[in-house]
């Protein structure tokens, strides 16, 4: 990995954290990067981050060793055939998109597949764009290697180093194995989630009684329903018959759900709770999969006048940030009267560490 040279088309999120992950393991490492928003990469240069800044695809990228496409899913196809011309032998074309199948299918189509290995890092934040890029955005998040039928497995190899110098886990997998397991995993759940916040706000009172009381359960089983209407279009438009059959199965398993509930089958019941409970309980808290956390947890305080300023000086003290707090109205699980949300990892321990030297009592989000 020594001497490399590193190009990235789009330099956003993922692109920008992917590049100081590796700027921060590797230093001398050099890398060139084209986005059309200009000022963001002269930041990324300021910052140390980007050596050369392309106008566009072109003669420069021959010296990479690896480019990564990191624009939108739509577009990353396109770049390929600008790219064709400009790959110089022995390098890697990789992608960052969530669904692999178009991605895979254009590089076959433009006979590329000796030089492409699909990549879909699990992780990402409620913010974009290269300004909120960090240097452990993928530490401990699984990094999805997808080689092609003629990827060599030296080039395998290389981007599994990739993956692994910059922290995150990587896994290979079938492209098309891919695709069906975050069709699961993540579309179908994004979906749900929205239709769920659409039937509520189709059900409601004049009253808005149901708005008023979704809080605790139903916030935090439909806080993805929140994501870019944009992205998430682009994703089921790429992934749609793996979603469709995950659909399908989805639906017929409230079919049953709801029979059972017609023949008020109590045991059935229980067992539902009782298996989804067992298994959600078994999956672990150790590394980020597709669907992006949240770094929370609730605050056991007395309302009272002055109560949430105390914590917002007690932790910008420490120059804790906090993504959002407030009252938390329905506990019904047991959470504490304030919740605090965090934008990462970090800052929610911090947080966690420092409240607790001044005795608050804290209570994990589930």
């Amino acid at each position: 990995m020594e001497d490399c040279t590193f190009g990235f088309i789009g330099f956003g999120l993922i692109g920008g954290s992917i590049a100081k992950g590796i700027k921060r393991a590797m230093p001398d490492a050099r890398i060139m990067a084209y986005m059309r928003t200009r000022s963001k990469l002269e930041q990324a240069e300021k910052d140390g981050i980007v050596d050369l800044i392309l106008d566009g695809v072109n003669e420069s990228l021959r010296e990479c060793d690896i480019v990564f496409l990191c624009t939108p899913v739509e577009y990353n196809a396109q770049y390929l055939s600008a790219l064709r011309s400009f790959v110089k032998p022995g390098a890697i074309i990789t992608d960052v998109g969530s669904t692999k199948t178009n991605i895979h299918e254009a590089v076959t189509a433009l006979d590329m597949e000796a030089c492409f290995v699909g990549g879909h890092p699990m992780a990402g934040s409620e913010k974009t764009g290269y300004e909120h890029a960090t240097d452990h955005l993928l530490e401990n998040a699984y990094y999805i290697i997808t080689p092609t039928a003629a990827t060599a497995e030296k080039d395998v190899e290389r981007m599994v180093a990739v993956a692994k110098l910059i922290g995150a886990i990587p896994i290979v997998l079938d492209y098309r194995e891919h695709d069906r397991i975050v069709a699961a995993i993540s579309h179908l759940p994004h979906l749900i989630a929205s239709s769920l916040v659409n039937l509520v706000q189709d059900s409601d009172n004049q009253q808005q009684l149901m708005k008023r009381l979704a809080a605790g359960g139903f916030k935090d089983i439909t806080r993805i329903a929140s994501s870019s209407p944009e992205m998430w279009e682009q994703i089921c438009m790429t992934n749609t018959g793996n979603i469709i059959d995950m659909m399908e199965s989805y639906i017929a398993s409230l079919q049953d759900i709801l029979q059972e509930l017609r023949q008020k089958d109590g045991s059935a019941i229980h067992q539902l709770f009782d298996t989804s409970r067992t298994y959600r309980n078994s999956i672990s808290d150790a590394s980020r999969g597709s669907v992006t956390p949240e770094y929370s947890f609730t605050v056991d305080v007395v309302d009272e006048p002055g109560a949430i300023s105390t914590l917002a000086v007690i932790l910008s003290a420490r120059g804790i940030s906090i993504s959002n707090i407030g009252i938390n109205h329905n506990r019904e699980h047991g959470e504490g009267a304030l919740k605090i949300t965090f934008y990462d990892e970090a800052s929610m321990n911090a947080a966690w560490a420092q409240l607790k030297k001044y005795n608050y009592e804290l209570i994990k989000t589930q």
